[in-house]
């Protein structure tokens, strides 16, 4: 690879290091609205209010948006750091090797979600606050994949988000007062 291509391949993962931060950001930000855990009974109550299901809405879809992001990045750095990405599965793999993601299932169980949430229309509300609720657990588990990604991106391969736009912010979600980053 030239080093201009090089050069554009590490830009290229420096803006999807960006999409990452802002995609937490969002996602957080939909997350608060919202009184978790859901019970089927707010939902029946609430069921004409538009906002309480506008914030659902935007939670599925940020959620998705991050895994989603977060799976191109990976892909995308795997790639310039030299290691086997034949499949996504061997990308999840070295991931979890490197100990950025906790788990291959966990990350599978987060995409599981995420295709449920794209694919399934609940009418129960029963089964709506169940989904919701679920989603909401991994949250925490997404962001520390993100965290932890950026991190090695830094660490491993020189790169940092293009703009750093959100990365107060970021940081702010992911460790929340009280909490330290880690050094370097």
């Amino acid at each position: 690879m030239s080093r201009p291509a090089l050069e554009a391949e590490r830009a290229h993962l420096a803006g999807l290091l960006d999409a990452i931060q802002r995609c937490v950001y969002f996602l957080e930000a939909s997350d608060r609205k919202l009184d978790w855990p859901l019970t089927p009974e707010f939902l029946e109550r609430n069921k004409k209010e538009i906002a309480p299901f506008e914030s659902l809405a935007a939670v599925n879809e940020r959620f998705a948006k991050l895994q989603d992001s977060l799976g191109a990045a990976m892909r995308h750095a795997v790639l310039l750091a030299g290691e086997p990405g034949e499949t996504f599965l061997k990308v999840l793999a070295f991931y979890e090797k490197v100990e950025v993601l906790d788990s291959v299932a966990a990350w599978q169980l987060c995409r599981t979600m995420r295709n449920l949430a794209a694919h399934d229309y609940e009418t129960e509300y029963e089964g709506i606050a169940e989904h919701f609720n679920s989603v909401h657990d991994l949250i925490p588990g997404l962001y520390g994949n993100a965290d932890r990604f950026l991190v090695y991106c830094r660490n491993a391969l020189g790169v940092l988000p293009a703009r750093g736009d959100f990365a107060d912010e970021f940081s702010a979600v992911v460790w929340g007062p009280g909490r330290l980053p880690p050094a370097g």
